[in-house]
């Protein structure tokens, strides 16, 4: 009785809801999480078919304890649901095993099962934010957009962010926004480059019933369901001629005509704009109004790719492991120190995204709850590997160097170190050879 006791208390204590049935698969024991997960008191409980109080989708035709029961081999954590006594759903996840004596008897068997609730609900966070609000540093490269950020997000101006593909321009945009007095009105994203001429124009600017064949009802563009809030504009650099004069018209009179509208609408948009393309070289080709240029880039900011802030990665990758753990529900603890080594030696030409995408993979094809480096793609270890296989080319300014300190080395060892006959023999007078021998650190 002293053991049963002891036993009781240890269930009782355990945030796990656990319970017990005989070989009838009637409840023999339910202790209090089992109360609290699924709302049935364990006075209800007790003598009921288990099936009758622990109504999940499993019961039926995929009883986790009916294997276990049936095989004699344990299950550890099996993803359900259950109903609580109010009928609402909650992920579980299950874990069983059989129950004997101390003669070996069966006498039926126990199952485990942990409310998922909080997890689920951080898992579709994750999945519907998109990118994370949050953008933080260690760059030395990074600290001029760190430190103007808070005064640009609480300000209005139309800002161009800059910087090659994978670089967070459309993070670092959502976190001007969420830092921004307008934080509590849409974030609204839409891909320039994507869309054709036509359909950029009626997903900007939406069109009125009957505006064109099969417009059937009105359908509101970007710029009203961002109203109030702050619409973003990525690879501003391939819209057309044609809808750069109708954008330039929007951020001067703050107003635009949907397709088929009789009368202008007028809009409460704050625009930032994005771009991987050199805008002042398309200005110079014709292909970009330097007008508009002028509207959008109110306030520069442009994003380092990810070679030029190492720093960031080990942060980086953590918190896409976090991320990606938590939404393919996998247990992953860290990575191991040989892939920190190529992180930072590869020059990352995709940059934070190809980091994401590396990431991902890994985890996806992991085993073990540590990330190996053979869980790396292969084309990122072959750039590795071509790279330390091939020398790095000596730049113009390194090659003079060393071929003039070679020939003023090879002079003077001809001349026995005779400062005089090695500046006649160079055609340079002596300050000048002391002045050379001391820039080039040649010692005598």
């Amino acid at each position: 009785m002293e053991k049963e006791g002891f036993t009781s208390n240890i269930l009782e204590s355990i945030s796990d809801g656990v319970f017990t049935v005989n070989n009838d698969w009637e409840i023999t024991s339910f202790n209090r999480a089992a109360e609290l997960i699924t709302g049935v008191q364990k006075k209800d409980a007790l003598g009921q078919k288990c099936f009758e109080v622990f109504k999940s989708n499993m019961c039926e035709k995929d009883c986790p304890l009916r294997k276990t029961m049936k095989s004699g081999k344990p299950l550890i954590d099996k993803n359900g649901y259950c109903l609580s006594k109010a009928g609402s759903r909650i992920p579980i996840s299950v874990s069983t095993a059989l129950l004997k004596d101390e003669n070996g008897v069966l006498l039926g068997g126990a199952e485990t099962f942990r409310d998922l609730s909080e997890l689920e609900k951080l898992r579709n966070e994750l999945l519907s934010r998109g990118p994370h609000p949050v953008f933080e540093s260690k760059s030395p490269s990074m600290q001029n957009i760190i430190s103007i950020l808070p005064s640009v997000a609480e300000s209005s101006s139309s800002v161009l962010i800059q910087g090659e593909t994978g670089t967070g321009k459309e993070v670092l945009a959502r976190t001007i926004h969420v830092l921004s007095p307008r934080k509590n009105k849409p974030f609204i994203a839409i891909n320039c480059g994507a869309l054709p001429e036509s359909l950029l124009e009626s997903e900007l600017f939406g069109y009125k019933k009957g505006a064109f064949t099969g417009a059937d009802k009105d359908k509101p563009g970007r710029f009203a369901l961002a109203e109030g809030g702050t619409l973003f504009l990525d690879e501003i650099g391939d819209i057309s001629p044609a809808l750069q004069v109708k954008l330039l018209r929007v951020l001067q009179e703050h107003e635009y005509e949907p397709l088929g509208a009789i009368k202008p609408a007028k809009t409460d948009v704050r625009i930032l704009s994005a771009t991987n393309r050199n805008l002042e070289e398309l200005i110079e080709q014709n292909k970009f109004r330097q007008d508009l240029y002028y509207r959008i880039n109110v306030i520069n900011m442009i994003l380092p790719g990810l070679k030029d802030r190492k720093e960031d990665i080990a942060d980086i990758a953590q918190s896409f492991l976090e991320t990606f753990s938590t939404r393919l529900n996998k247990k992953t603890a860290g990575f191991d120190s040989g892939v920190f080594k190529v992180f930072y030696e590869y020059s990352w030409p995709g940059n934070i995204r190809e980091l994401e995408n590396a990431v991902e993979r890994m985890i996806v094809l992991a085993k073990g709850s540590i990330l190996t480096k053979d869980l790396l793609p292969p084309a990122l270890l072959q750039s590795i590997q071509e790279k330390k296989a091939v020398p790095e080319a000596a730049t113009v300014a390194e090659a003079r160097y060393e071929a003039e300190k070679d020939c003023i080395i090879n002079t003077l060892n001809a001349n026995n170190w005779n400062k005089t006959k090695t500046a006649a023999d160079l055609k340079i007078d002596k300050a000048t050879l002391w002045r050379k021998m001391k820039k080039l650190k040649i010692e005598n």
